[in-house]
């Protein structure tokens, strides 16, 4: 069973409560919640927009619909393109936002996740070709589709 998640105070929304548990490290919840606020107060400063509205379209924006797995068959090993469940697509679409967020280097990391967001809402940035890329390696593999069970 799955457990349920206890949407964050500021804003009352599931999706910040994942953000942030995403973001955290080594347990540290309340310094993952400043950067993740000063992120989301960030972004609406420099969108002008409702914050909220910016971190849910991103993360729609860099969900991807379809990824390749593994599977086994007579000795040959195929990339089986499969349809990504929705919880899944949710839990990739976080990893990568907050994965390249990591990696931008010589900026504070609450500046990098509202960079990494707007680039993600506005359909580009690391997020979005790493989403595409998934997708690319989908098609490419379409013809092994019929090995997926």
């Amino acid at each position: 069973m799955k457990r349920t998640l206890v949407p964050d105070p500021k804003h009352n929304s599931e999706l910040v409560a994942r953000v942030i548990n995403h973001v955290m490290r080594r347990g540290k919840k309340s310094t993952a919640e400043r950067i993740v606020y000063g992120a989301l107060a960030h972004v609406a400063k420099t969108s002008g927009q409702d914050p909220l509205e910016v971190l849910v379209r991103a993360v729609d924006n860099v969900k991807p619909r379809v990824e390749v797995k593994s599977r086994r068959v007579g000795g040959a090993t195929y990339q089986v393109p499969v349809e990504v469940g929705r919880e899944r697509q949710m839990a990739l679409a976080l990893r990568w936002i907050c994965q390249f967020c990591r990696e931008r280097k010589g900026v504070s990391m609450g500046r990098a996740l509202a960079l990494e967001l707007l680039d993600a809402f506005n359909s580009q940035g690391n997020a979005i070709r790493k989403r595409d890329d998934t997708h690319r390696m989908a098609q490419a593999n379409k013809a092994f589709a019929h090995y997926a069970w």
